[in-house]
């Protein structure tokens, strides 16, 4: 227990050692520069960042890990982005075949211009040179060789310019597990993904994104994987002849992973390689991951196993495996945050156990500007309560009264009436955000609780000032003068609007606690909130309105307009 304490103290100590350099403990006195006091937080307490259980994030596992359609990865890639790019064939790649049509311009000892279709033997004819094959050239290569079969017979002064103006089209089967298998046309250098968003794209329950074929007389000419596309943007490309087929095979094994991960998705693993290093690089796992729960079935029966990160890459998998990934390192050290008059950083690494008097008791304030006896704190959980509650009573209100029954017709008026007031009042209501301030120092006693992450503790500086708000006729903030009572304050403001209940005056300290204004002896920085009445002469639904009213008043410093 010693050695533990000894370790927390050491901790608290080397994060907070800054804030001692120069400074003075709370027992000292000094004067903390305007320039150099801390920029107080927004009194609104900020969102923070929560656990997702069904991600399976720092929780226990639940019941089943698939939710919501999952598609296979690679489902995306058809959705019609390639089937209005065709090829016009004419790269300096391309082979010329039978059925291509070439453009000859020679000029100088002879003028000649024709376009040259390339016969069944794939030769092209030239009047006075003769036949001159063509076939199996590429597109870089053709100007070159009619040039030079010109040249044999007219050596000199001779120019010669070819292109290929166009190419024969083909047709090419799309057959195996596709949307819809068929025969398409385009050109012979258009792109196997071409013709597959012709077909629909690969069926996304049974067709494989990796074992993809190309077919020329029932013979393999080419093998693609359609996932080195996606990740590395390789892909095969072979010269597409009419009668080619592209069969699209079974899938192969595949696994489901979800989770901390960027998208949920079915992944096919190659059957040769079914390990989870190989599914790593494939997944992409958001920051933080740390576990992997791997469900299946295997020849001794189902299996659920929960691995490190780092014993997964060795483990190997079967098709049908359903992976879990999650972020599941807790973290031993909480962040806080101060506000207010002090010296030193605003924001302190602890360990999880810290309490507010170790932390206190290591800062450093200005003794003659900061009130340590109204020390307050904001904290994320306390809000989210707060606002739960304040919703519970609204709905509550709305189920009790808006579904009531009327005897009468004037009895019905009053009820629209009340009705149109309960939804303008619930419709603002709802919209209030409490700030979650948690009362810890009261009658000069500060209260030694454990510190939570997110917690903002807030060192108000001394203030010589009342702040007068609500239904008065002038909200102003005046200075404390002693022995004034709240009633006083309120009649040097101009007194209560015509819509304040007199009996409903509150007073905020500056520690966050809420007082009725009665009997009360004020102080300086203290808040004088005057709650509006509310206008219905149903007593039991005034009680229950004004309730309410007085709790975000109390919760967030906010009063409604009614």
């Amino acid at each position: 227990m010693l050695r533990k304490t000894f370790q927390r103290v050491v901790l608290i100590s080397s994060v907070l050692m800054s804030a001692w350099a120069g400074a003075q403990s709370l027992t000292d006195s000094g004067i903390l520069p305007s320039g150099d006091r801390a920029i107080a937080v927004p009194e609104r307490v900020e969102e923070q960042t929560r656990s997702q259980w069904n991600t399976g994030t720092y929780g226990p596992i639940p019941p089943s890990t698939i939710t919501g359609e999952i598609r296979p990865f690679g489902s995306h890639l058809f959705t019609g982005g390639f089937s209005g790019l065709r090829s016009d064939g004419l790269n300096d790649d391309y082979v010329i075949a039978p059925g291509d049509q070439v453009t000859l311009r020679v000029w100088g000892a002879i003028e000649l211009e024709r376009v040259l279709p390339v016969d069944a033997q794939g030769n092209i004819f030239i009047p006075s040179i003769g036949p001159i094959s063509v076939k199996g050239l590429s597109n870089s290569q053709l100007n070159g060789r009619v040039k030079s079969a010109i040249l044999s017979v007219y050596p000199e002064n001779v120019n010669v310019y070819t292109n290929l103006q166009g190419v024969q089209p083909v047709a090419v089967f799309v057959a195996g597990y596709v949307t819809h298998p068929g025969r398409y046309a385009g050109t012979p250098n258009d792109s196997l993904l071409y013709f597959l968003d012709q077909a629909g794209g690969i069926d996304d329950q049974l067709g494989s994104y990796r074992r993809v074929k190309v077919l020329r007389q029932n013979k393999v000419i080419a093998e693609a994987d359609l996932y080195d596309f996606l990740i590395e943007g390789k892909l095969v490309r072979p010269q597409f002849k009419d009668g080619d087929t592209i069969l699209i095979e079974e899938r192969g094994p595949s696994v489901t992973v979800t989770g901390d991960v960027q998208r949920e998705y079915h992944y096919e693993l190659n059957p040769s390689d079914l390990s989870g290093e190989a599914l790593l690089r494939l997944a992409r796992l958001k920051s933080g991951v740390s576990h992997v729960l791997l469900r299946g079935g295997r020849t001794q029966g189902p299996i659920s196993v929960y691995y490190d990160i780092s014993e997964f890459p060795q483990q190997r998998l079967q098709s049908g495996d359903e992976l879990l990934f999650s972020a599941d390192q807790r973290d031993e050290t909480i962040v806080v945050q101060l506000e207010g008059s002090f010296y030193g950083p605003s924001r302190y690494a602890l360990p999880k156990d810290a309490r507010l008097h170790e932390l206190l008791s290591a800062v450093a304030v200005p003794q003659t500007l900061t009130d340590v006896n109204s020390v307050s704190l904001r904290r994320v959980s306390v809000a989210e309560r707060q606002k739960q509650s304040l919703l519970d009573s609204l709905n509550r209100l709305e189920a009790t009264y808006l579904g009531a029954s009327s005897s009468t017709a004037q009895e019905a008026q009053i009820r629209v009436t009340e009705s149109e007031l309960i939804s303008r009042f619930v419709q603002k209501a709802s919209q209030v955000e409490p700030t979650g301030r948690l009362v810890v120092a009261r009658n000069d006693q500060i209260s030694d609780i454990r510190l939570q992450d997110g917690d903002i503790i807030t060192l108000p500086e001394y203030s010589d000032a009342v702040l007068i708000s609500g239904e008065v006729r002038v909200p102003q903030s005046v200075v404390f003068t002693p022995g004034l009572t709240a009633y006083e304050y309120i009649e040097g403001a101009g007194g209560f609007t015509q819509h304040a209940d007199m009996n409903q005056v509150l007073v905020i300290r500056q520690n966050g606690e809420v007082v009725e204004a009665r009997n009360i002896v004020l102080r300086a920085g203290d808040e004088i909130l005057v709650l509006p009445k509310v206008p219905v002469k149903n007593l039991q639904l005034a009680s229950v309105i004004s309730q309410i009213v007085f709790n975000m008043a109390a919760v967030a410093k906010v009063v409604l307009d009614l």
